[in-house]
């Protein structure tokens, strides 16, 4: 048995007359995130948790913005092909946990159906995702609803 740890984190941009993905899901919003990608912090956390985990480079490296293939590209993709790098190295998700640090808008009530897309890619059940969701009080760029940031912990075995 072989049991490893990864962190992922990531930022980005709030813009108007975006739509706003996080967790696999469309979030209604007013705002949603600038990218090459569709932005969603959360699930481009966890492929990094779980791409580090697995001592793989991050995303970043496996799905480059430069790289016109991925512009506008659904992050449960991503997340799709980063758990099948990990999967044919022979590891398996035991749990994953994360934050999203957003002021708006509340997110709680759609956590439960990130969770379960979440889990259908990582082929797990929803009671190993975790999702929390917390505000800055007001501060910094996350508190004037500048942008957001998602963490994630990623917990494998081989």
């Amino acid at each position: 048995m072989k049991i490893r740890i990864g962190q992922g984190i990531d930022f980005h941009r709030l813009e108007k007359d975006i739509r706003l993905w996080l967790g696999g899901i469309n979030v209604p919003s007013e705002k949603g995130f600038s990218a090459h990608s569709d932005g969603d912090i959360l699930l481009h956390a966890i492929c990094d948790a779980i791409l580090g985990a697995a001592g793989f480079e991050d995303i970043g490296h496996q799905f480059p913005d430069t790289d016109p293939q991925y512009k506008n590209i659904d992050s449960r993709i991503l997340l799709k092909r980063s758990f099948d790098l990990i999967k044919k190295s022979g590891y398996h998700i035991i749990n994953i946990d994360s934050t999203v640090c957003l002021e708006k808008p509340k997110i709680a009530p759609f956590i439960p159906e990130m969770k379960a897309t979440i889990s259908e890619i990582l082929e797990t059940v929803p009671e190993n995702i975790s999702i929390k969701a917390t505000t800055t009080e007001k501060l910094g760029f996350i508190g004037k609803e500048e942008g957001a940031v998602a963490i994630a912990i990623a917990l494998l075995e081989k």
